[in-house]
């Protein structure tokens, strides 16, 4: 699972990163800007959005990513309480409304929330497909309860093609999801770790 945070105050987005990084892939920026062009660009199960950013509002990027047809979930967390806010968010396709201050537990249970009403995870921390089972919390292999060691990578490799059993994967995008555009990783990579991932 990967999950974007968006929030410009650093004190609190590094609090929220080294919490959800217990459970998740996480990924950070600050910046409007940055945001809209990371959800362009790479494949999210998550986001978290802040409203009040410099150069491009949340309210905004959530506008911007519906109308360019990115379904991603969005979990909005904010200082903004009124109720207008709240109608509006959900309005143009937020999941789910948080407002600050907040228990991380809270943060870190309307997550796994999101994720389980979205068809991201059957359980709290598993997945399952046939004989296999992924503990995503603590991000372990099993076939037929024998554990399976894999890397950080391949787990998440593992993770993606489970979550889209089914569904025609192209390289490009299992690169875009699994490394990000801005690995210096050739798209290459992508049949070595699913060479490697298959020995296992």
């Amino acid at each position: 699972m990967k999950v974007l945070i968006v929030e410009d105050n650093k004190i609190l987005l590094e609090s929220v990163v080294e919490e959800l990084s217990k459970h998740f892939e996480t990924e950070k920026c600050e910046d409007g800007e940055e945001a809209l062009y990371l959800v362009n660009q790479n494949i999210y199960d998550l986001v978290i959005l802040d409203l009040m950013l410099p150069n491009i509002n949340g309210f905004d990027i959530l506008k911007k990513m519906r109308v360019n047809n990115i379904d991603t979930p969005v979990l909005i967390l904010t200082a903004k309480e009124t109720l207008d806010d709240k109608v509006e968010a959900f309005t143009i396709g937020a999941n789910d409304y948080l407002t600050k201050p907040f228990y991380m537990e809270e943060l870190v249970a309307r997550v796994y929330a999101i994720l389980r009403t979205n068809g991201k995870i059957k359980e709290r921390n598993g997945l399952e497909f046939k004989s296999l089972y992924l503990d995503t919390l603590e991000k372990r292999v099993y076939i037929e309860k024998e554990e399976i060691k894999l890397q950080n990578k391949q787990f998440n490799l593992l993770e993606y093609f489970v979550l889209n059993k089914g569904s025609i994967l192209l390289k490009e995008q299992i690169y875009d999801r699994i490394w990000g555009i801005d690995s210096d990783a050739t798209i290459e990579i992508v049949e070595v770790y699913v060479s490697n991932l298959r020995k296992n």
